[in-house]
């Protein structure tokens, strides 16, 4: 589901994006990369400064790489889903509200995204048009009834990955990026610092983004899998194991002289 709707969205009038939060990140040194005179290797601090943690609230969009970044002490449902209100908002605001002219088929087009789902989030009995997809984790406090129904509001599908499948959001991608472009050689003092490191680095990225689109190793895996059939002659059918074949006597007496000799 996730995977079409990486696909397809766009075919489909639909703005996708995606959702996720990093860390916890302490006040420690991190290590990086640098260059130095041979034999005089970079001496890195090991001193770990207990002085809090900060927590990374991202929002994504593949299609041209845009990224939001808000850097927080601490994650509770009512400050995650008070600044993801916010920022989507931001996002919505430019698309066009479609006007709903066939609730039936409108509704379809809600459901394409619930099929399969054993427990489908209830959609409402009046739909506005669906407008965007919003890939997040399948956490508790994102199933929460007033966020569901302030998404559906809004014209907003959501999507929960499933357990043990954090790889379908994009936003674990240009999360380690952002990482490593921010704190890789760097000991912050305090998570203030760290939320600064991260902030600034977003808005470099967001100066020259570039879009993310769905693939890579797991994808091509994937598809050769579904591709590694055995084509049966006499006809277009195939299996997806060889078909055994039956050795005459002929044949298994000179399989066995051949091995022998």
């Amino acid at each position: 589901m996730i995977e079409s709707a990486y696909k397809e969205a766009s075919s489909l009038g639909l703005a996708l994006w995606t959702t996720d939060q990093a860390g916890p990140f302490q006040t420690r040194p991190y290590a990086g990369q640098r260059w130095n005179p041979d034999g005089k290797p970079h001496c890195q601090s090991a001193e770990y400064i207990r002085n809090g943690i900060a927590k990374i609230l991202t929002l994504f969009s593949p299609a041209d790489g845009q990224v939001q970044v808000k850097g927080v002490r601490q994650c509770t449902n009512e400050i995650l889903h008070g600044w993801l209100q916010g920022a989507l908002s931001e996002w919505l605001a430019p698309l066009p509200w479609p006007e709903v002219v066939d609730a039936q088929a409108n509704r379809k087009q809600w459901t394409r995204w619930t099929d399969g789902l054993s427990k489908p989030p209830p959609l409402p009995a009046d739909l506005p048009a669906l407008r965007a997809l919003l890939v997040l984790d399948n956490l508790a406090g994102h199933k929460s009834p007033a966020f569901v129904q302030w998404l559906f509001s809004q014209g907003v599908m959501p999507l929960y990955t499933p357990l043990g499948g954090s790889w379908l959001n994009m936003t674990e991608s240009i999360q380690r990026i952002l990482k490593r472009r921010a704190l890789d050689g760097q000991s912050p003092e305090t998570p203030e610092e760290i939320i600064t490191l991260f902030e600034a680095t977003a808005r470099g990225w967001n100066r020259c983004p570039t879009p993310f689109v769905w693939g890579g190793k797991r994808a091509a895996r994937r598809e050769r899998s579904r591709q590694r059939r055995y084509a049966v002659g006499g006809s277009g059918a195939c299996t997806h194991r060889p078909v055994r074949r039956r050795q005459t006597k002929t044949q298994k007496w000179l399989q066995t002289n051949q091995m022998t000799h």
